[in-house]
């Protein structure tokens, strides 16, 4: 197992993420509730998957274990041919540093802090990260990069933790609704970032949403209820972002 936090590619080359038999518990008191229930999974590497379902499916958990933020209860997940389950804290922490990148819904940005000073958190750590005015640039904020938060709008700051996700040029990008607190036309042009990331980067991306029409722009689409992948669809042509129908 690699203590470094950076990982190797598995023998087929070709996959991100793989699951088997995944489960995941949460006892409260005599309590269970079953998150995950045997998930078996392959994300291909380079490639747009988005998770649908309703909430309490099983989606966010899932997000969670494969960005090394939580920890399944049974069964293996793999990054590129190196086991996740069974890392301790201080691995996991490396691998997180290394390889993933997250974006959730809220934006999280310091407010004391400029757009470029935000982005710089990840690159001042990471172990190799592209420039910070340059990733700002990637998502088209090369101009507001000395503003803060509360000077920019919603989309732009969302832009700007989605610069301060790739700067690190993580392996895999992790979006928990990226685009639940924007209007659709803000919304698109976030998306484009992300695709642009997927396409010029190389990055393997991962969406969760509730938004069923983004699903258009993913190589594949999964469909969580009650903890199960209940089917899987497979786009031979995906869309643009700008092609999306909200």
């Amino acid at each position: 197992m690699s203590t470094s936090g950076t990982v190797e590619m598995d023998a087929a080359g070709n996959a991100a993420f793989t699951a088997s038999a995944l489960c995941k518990v949460y006892r409260t008191g005599e309590t269970e509730v079953h998150a995950l229930r045997g998930v078996d999974l392959e994300i291909p590497a380079g490639e747009v998957l988005v998770l649908l379902g309703p909430s309490g499916s099983g989606k966010s958990t899932l997000l969670n274990i494969l960005g090394g933020l939580d920890r399944a209860s049974s069964g293996s997940l793999r990054y590129r041919g190196t086991e996740l389950t069974d890392m301790g804290d201080a691995e996991l922490t490396r691998f997180r540093r290394a390889n993933v990148g997250f974006i959730f819904q809220f934006y999280n940005l310091i407010p004391s802090l400029t757009a470029e000073e935000n982005v710089r958190l990840v690159t001042d750590i990471a172990e190799h990260p592209m420039a910070a005015e340059e990733a700002l640039a990637l998502v088209g904020l090369a101009d507001r990069r000395h503003h803060y938060p509360a000077q920019l709008s919603g989309g732009e700051q969302q832009r700007v933790a989605v610069a301060r996700a790739i700067a690190k040029q993580p392996g895999v990008l992790l979006c928990d609704e990226p685009t639940g607190a924007l209007d659709s036309k803000t919304g698109v042009r976030v998306l484009e970032t992300l695709a642009q990331a997927n396409r010029d980067l190389g990055t393997t991306v991962v969406i969760i949403t509730h938004n069923a029409g983004i699903a258009a722009m993913a190589h594949r689409v999964l469909h969580f209820l009650d903890g199960r992948i209940a089917r899987m669809e497979v786009n031979a042509h995906p869309v643009s972002p700008a092609g999306l129908s909200w």
